[in-house]
């Protein structure tokens, strides 16, 4: 379990999260990635989810929803998430179609929103989508957004949320594919005091590290696991999973991670990429 620390403020109920990412569906249900048919693990995971108590109050499906940038895939995915009945909000990855994504999830539960409220915390979801690149990167736009958002809700505990990870997670070629311009986002934060961690998606693994003083915390896919540490691409025998959080309202952040009890029998740990 990850713990992190804010200003004491008076006390309300707690906000709980659960964090689903990198599903990379595709429009035929039964495409794979290194073996491992996503669809069936991406349903998995989230039927674990389900059973999550207490109910939470936020999903968070934070990036390469689909593999293929199809209407089919990002309808699976809206379906399994209305599944739990609770609201998810979404963010685009590096291979999902932000046009047609953002038009799948115009209406209902499942929705691309900026930003929300939620008790005594502020979410801020960032696009961090480079066209045709894995790699990521906050435009002018996107940063000058996420400091309006801020100044204009000065009183309320900040997580930001976006697809890569903004500082290194100690594997040479997924840093390499991370935001270029992390340090950049860095500042703009320190500028405000009631940001309170950052979380992110894109790197397939457990991640508890830092942003300058912000705690970064990444989530395992629920298709293949990325081995930590890895200097090029090389997969992980770890089984797919989601993360939780629960945010205090002093703001506390406590979270972990829940995985499936079996690693998908068909994964081929051997694949060089996907």
């Amino acid at each position: 379990m990850d713990q992190t620390g804010g200003k004491a403020s008076a006390l309300s109920a707690p906000i709980r999260l659960l964090q689903i990412t990198d599903m990379h569906l595709s429009a035929d249900p039964s495409a794979t990635l290194a073996g491992v048919v996503t669809d069936r693990s991406c349903r998995d995971v989230f039927a674990l989810a389900a059973r999550y108590t207490p109910t939470p109050d936020r999903l968070l499906l934070t990036g390469d929803l689909s593999q293929d940038g199809s209407k089919a895939s990002y309808g699976r995915v809206k379906a399994y998430a209305e599944a739990l009945s609770v609201p998810a909000r979404v963010i685009p990855g590096n291979h999902d179609a932000p046009e047609i994504m953002r038009a799948c999830f115009s209406e209902g539960e499942v929705l691309w929103l900026d930003h929300e409220l939620l008790g005594d915390w502020l979410l801020v979801m960032l696009n961090s989508m480079v066209p045709g690149s894995p790699h990521g990167h906050l435009s002018e736009s996107e940063l000058e957004r996420l400091d309006q958002v801020l100044r204009e809700v000065p009183h309320r505990h900040a997580l930001i949320c976006l697809h890569h990870q903004p500082a290194p997670v100690g594997a040479r070629w997924l840093d390499a594919i991370g935001v270029d311009n992390g340090a950049e986002l860095a500042e703009r934060l320190e500028a405000h005091d009631r940001v309170r961690g950052v979380l992110c998606g894109h790197v397939h693994q457990e991640v508890h590290s830092r942003l300058k003083h912000f705690p970064l915390l990444a989530s395992p896919s629920t298709c293949i696991q990325f081995r930590p540490g890895s200097e090029g691409f090389a997969l992980d025998a770890r089984a797919p999973g989601y993360r939780w959080l629960t945010l205090r309202a002093d703001g506390h952040i406590e979270s972990g991670v829940n995985r499936l009890d079996t690693v998908p029998a068909e994964l081929d740990l051997a694949s060089g990429g996907y």
